[in-house]
């Protein structure tokens, strides 16, 4: 065999490689985008409408709500006990507190309760975690408020994330109002407990240091601590809140997605995602965006509360958020949005994206419009499916109200 001849064979079996890589990689392209799909149906919920002073709200076995308290965000665990353990987000209301708005920055606690079920007869138990200035500690970065509970188990232990914020005075920040001042504190800290006895007898140690802080905090005006002019905006800028963590078997990481604000000149919130490798870190900020659905104009779409999941069935991972635009959900606005991932690291909006809109399913069949409907948190299978949806929401809009009137939604889910 001459030497050209075997020149001309090595060339046609690496084209064959080639092309043959080429063609798994499509396969698997195309594999991932036909498998990687999940569609749920809400179930009816177990409440009805009622009429509480001058407000309408949901109540019933589906719903936690509390006497004299605003009721928010939930996350739940199935404990060693086969029980249900939720902590949720709770603050004092009534006619001598402030309105909604202001309170939860001001006043956010963290309470547990428990049921039999996953999707119903949630008893309040105890709150278990106030800002460090009830011990005497206003100094702590957690000092005013905690609020957005996140719990996971990793490796028979249980893990809380939760934001906290503190007021640095006046003095810190000349011209920002108190609640201001606390809002842009905001950063994410972690403790973990060995069982919800622990928890309930205080058997844990706080988280002294937060797990992330803003990198960045560029905003044109009114700002606390500003960064140096020219400072470019990372996706940790100003605060760091919603955390959401998973755990990313690919590359043995912990990853901690959370929500940052820019402006452009108004609030739009944005993601990243900091990874470590244990359940509290240390962990460290990619510069990367994360869910960067861009606007018409080009710009990132404004989404909050992210809820990340990997799920062994696609391997693959998942994140609903909730969509201010509509450009996220498929035109439907401030619905909960779907998108996928490989890595973690670069989104793209599922073939069907819508995930819920911003309503629940009553017992007899009737559709009721949430005004709100936030901090989703997920109960999944082994395998990543999700089966109930627990949700903050409200009828009405309480923004500028101080009855207490929103609360947690549970809502089973059914995998189409």
């Amino acid at each position: 065999m001459s030497k050209n001849s075997v020149f001309t064979i090595k060339i046609k079996l690496r084209s064959l490689i080639q092309a043959s890589s080429i063609s798994l990689g499509l396969t698997w392209l195309i594999s991932f985008a036909a498998q990687a799909q999940i569609q749920v149906k809400p179930l009816p919920i177990q409440a009805e409408i009622k009429k509480e002073g001058l407000s309408q709200i949901l109540d019933g076995p589906s719903i936690l709500k509390l006497k004299d308290y605003f009721v928010w965000g939930g996350s739940v665990v199935q404990g060693k006990d086969k029980k249900y353990h939720m902590i949720f987000a709770l603050w004092e209301s009534g006619p001598d507190t402030d309105k909604f708005t202001n309170s939860w920055v001001l006043e956010s606690k963290l309470g547990y309760a428990v049921s039999d079920f996953p999707d119903r007869d949630f008893q309040f138990q105890k709150i278990i975690l106030k800002g460090a200035r009830y011990d005497g500690d206003s100094s702590a970065w957690g000092a005013q408020m905690v609020h957005n509970p996140h719990i996971k188990e990793f490796n028979g232990k249980y893990f809380l994330y939760y934001i906290g914020g503190k007021d640095s005075g006046q003095a810190a920040a000349p011209g920002l109002d108190k609640r201001s001042r606390v809002q842009q504190s905001q950063q994410i800290g972690g403790l973990t407990f060995d069982s919800f006895e622990d928890l309930v007898a205080g058997d844990f140690e706080r988280a002294k240091e937060p797990l992330i802080s803003p990198r960045t905090r560029v905003k044109s005006e009114n700002v606390l601590n500003p960064s140096p002019a020219g400072t470019v905006a990372k996706p940790d800028n100003l605060i760091v809140v919603n955390p959401s963590v998973t755990y990313n078997p690919h590359t043995k990481e912990y990853m901690l997605f959370f929500k940052g604000n820019i402006y452009e000149p108004y609030w739009k919130g944005v993601h990243g995602v900091a990874t470590g490798p244990t359940p509290l870190g240390p962990f460290v900020a990619k510069d990367n965006f994360i869910f960067d659905v861009k606007m018409p104009d080009g710009s990132i779409a404004s989404t909050e509360d992210p809820y990340v999941w990997y799920a062994s069935k696609f391997d693959c991972l998942f994140a609903i958020v909730k969509d201010f635009t509509g450009v996220v959900a498929g035109g439907e606005k401030k619905a909960l949005a779907l998108l996928s991932s490989k890595d973690g690291i670069e989104w793209k909006v599922a073939d069907s994206p819508l995930f819920l809109k911003r309503e629940v399913t009553l017992p007899e069949g009737g559709i009721l419009n949430l005004e709100r409907m936030e901090r989703p948190q997920l109960l999944l299978t082994e395998d990543g499916l999700p089966t109930v949806l627990y949700t903050a929401g409200s009828i009405e809009n309480v923004n500028v109200k101080n009855d207490g009137s929103s609360f947690n939604i549970q809502i089973p889910l059914k995998n189409r």
